[in-house]
């Protein structure tokens, strides 16, 4: 199939992708627009890894109450530059994982700040709710690991359904941000209060 240069000006309006990635992507799809799509943006999340090491001390705090102050949120999230970080598209992201973090109650950042004694708690949890359902207690490990990853994706921000887009994460979110500024992102630490509810 004959790649016009419409099509690669729809693709490059669609995906801000440069010209010649366009063409490449429509080239390795057959003209299938949608697999082009698809091409860039996992070419775009593998440029997103390459730059998580590198330093990203600029950025903003976001701030958000919802619910006429039931609940208010902050968030830092950081880039590699100033410039960046005044971005419309950088703002915008960092009210999104504001909006997240509101709307989902996430309690730990990673999966790797989760206290080693909280999974334990949870495996043994995951275990007796499987012993209550019947199940054979060789399958009881392989099923508690199971709710355990389950587990993860509700408390961990980076690992949750994204609130506007259940098919994807934060996470992945984060990804296509860095692939779509060229610069590296952390989103650095939240906090969440609601009212009445009691500190630990």
């Amino acid at each position: 199939m004959e790649i016009t240069t419409e099509m690669v000006k729809e693709l490059r309006e669609a995906t801000k992708a440069g010209v010649l990635d366009c063409r490449k992507a429509l080239e390795s799809s057959g003209g299938d627009y949608q697999k082009a799509v698809d091409f860039l943006r996992e070419k775009g999340m593998a440029t997103a890894v390459k730059r998580a090491d590198r330093q990203a001390s600029n950025g903003l705090v976001e701030l958000y109450t919802h619910g006429s102050g039931r609940v208010g949120v902050m968030v830092e999230v950081n880039c590699e530059t100033d410039f960046v970080a005044r971005s419309e598209q950088f703002r915008k992201f960092a009210h999104e994982v504001a909006l997240q973090v509101a709307a989902a109650a996430p309690k730990y950042l990673k999966e790797e700040d989760i206290p080693a004694d909280v999974l334990e708690h949870e495996i043994e949890i995951a275990k007796a709710r499987a012993r209550e359902e019947g199940k054979p207690e060789a399958m009881l490990e392989k099923i508690s690991q199971g709710r355990i990853e389950k587990f993860k994706d509700e408390v961990v921000l980076l690992r949750q359904a994204y609130i506007r887009d259940d098919k994807t994460t934060l996470g992945k979110l984060l990804l296509e941000q860095i692939a779509a500024i060229g610069e590296n992102i952390v989103v650095r630490r939240f906090a969440r209060w609601e009212l009445g509810e009691m500190s630990e």
